[in-house]
Parts: structure tokens; C-alpha cells; sequence
């Protein structure tokens, strides 16, 4: 399946931006401590809606950098399914939708989650919950999704 999705934030930044569709712009919204920083582009997905009432969210995986707003045509080939616990002890799914861009020449040929190489999913999943941890929150990976149960939820 292919998406575009909005990217928010680029691959090594440690500044989190999240889209503000009122401003029509993009907002600071956190600094990651020292060291950390995103392992690629992070973004979302224009029109869809997930349980925390964001846009459903997108890593991308490229070999290149993109910015703020930079809309990039995907092929989604699985998902992170994940349990997000908020500060306040409320759960919510907030799962990761993971992506390649049409254009890849690095990952032209990855179609599926189990082909990305295991050492990139298993870092993403430090990342996310280490990323949440630095926000008070608790991110447990429940599972990862085929690129055709991806498909499923995104079509709903």
C-alpha cells in the first residue's frame, strides 16, 4: 500500500515538531536530552485518525534527509503495534507505521518488516521507548504487523 506521509521530524534531529493544523505551520513541541536524536524521518499520515486522536504515525526509512513538510510517497511495509501508557496511567494504542519511499535506491527492494534488517526494527523499538520515557510515558511494543495487516487498519 502506498501513503504519503507529512514529515514532521527529520532523521538526526533531537527537536521534536508536530504539525499545527489551526497555525497552518509546524511547532516546536519538545528538545531530546543530549545524544539522542531521531534515527530517521518521522512524520505522519494527512487524513487518518489513531486512538490518541493524532494522525496515525509514520517512520520513515530512507537513506536520505527530509524536512519539515517535506510529503513523501511511501510503501508501508509493516507496523510497530504498540500499548502507549500517558502520564496519567491511561493506555492507548499508538502504533508506528513503518515506510519506505518510492524513490529509495538503498531500500528498493524491502516489501516487508521482515525484510528491513532486524538490528533497524529493533532499534526503532528502543528509540520509541526511550522517547517516551524521556516524556514520563511508557511504550511497550504488543506485536509488528505485516505489511497487509498495516494495510487493513490504514484502510479503515
Amino acid at each position: 500500500m502506498i501513503v504519503t506521509a507529512m514529515i514532521e521530524t527529520p532523521k538526526g534531529s533531537n527537536q521534536k515538531f508536530d504539525y499545527d493544523p489551526e497555525e497552518k505551520c509546524f511547532k516546536l513541541s519538545k528538545i531530546l536530552p543530549a545524544g539522542m536524536a531521531f534515527p530517521f524521518d518521522f512524520g505522519m499520515i494527512p487524513e487518518t485518525r489513531g486512538e490518541d486522536g493524532d494522525p496515525l504515525d509514520i517512520i520513515v526509512i530512507s537513506e536520505g534527509f527530509a524536512f519539515p513538510g517535506c510529503l513523501v510517497d511511501c510503501r508501508v511495509i509493516g507496523a510497530l503495534q504498540a500499548e502507549q501508557t500517558e502520564r496519567n496511567g491511561d493506555k492507548v494504542r499508538n502504533d508506528r507505521f513503518i515506510g519506505i519511499p518510492e524513490v529509495s535506491h538503498l531500500f528498493s527492494e524491502i516489501r516487508t518488516l521482515e525484510e528491513l534488517p532486524e538490528m533497524i526494527t529493533s532499534e526503532l523499538e528502543a528509540f520509541f521507548k526511550n522517547y517516551n520515557e524521556q516524556a514520563g510515558k511508557k511504550f511497550k511494543v504488543t506485536g509488528r504487523l505485516s505489511a497487509g495487516e498495516a494495510a487493513k487498519i490504514l484502510k479503515r
